[in-house]
């Protein structure tokens, strides 16, 4: 699938002021990590659509598939659990601070990989 490279700089540009961040290719798109963890995601689906994945924790999913604009990721056909999909068009910067913010504060109780 094809990187978005407008969607992963938009991401490094949120994650900029953060220790610890770093970032790989994988599940299509480029992930980002906290101190080794899974924080978030960009990528373009074979149809175009371009798309942020957060991992917001388990704990966190009901509050976050309460919003309208989230969905849950499903990966060869099961869903994973603590993940969302955001479409960038109903992401704006403040929103995308918003969802980081999230994925951050879960990450961050995780101990480090």
């Amino acid at each position: 699938m094809p990187q978005d490279e407008d969607l992963t700089n938009r991401m490094r540009r949120a994650l900029e002021a953060h220790v610890g961040i770093s970032e790989k290719r994988m599940m299509g798109g480029t992930c980002f990590f906290l101190n080794g963890n899974m924080l978030s995601g960009a990528r373009r689906d074979k149809d175009g659509v371009r798309r942020f994945m957060f991992r917001v924790g388990k704990d966190q999913e009901a509050a976050a598939l309460g919003r309208s604009e989230a969905s849950p990721v499903v990966q060869g056909g099961r869903r994973l659990g603590g993940f969302i999909h955001v479409i960038h068009e109903d992401c704006d910067d403040a929103a995308l601070q918003q969802w980081l913010g999230m994925c951050l504060t879960h990450a961050a109780a995780l101990p480090p990989k």
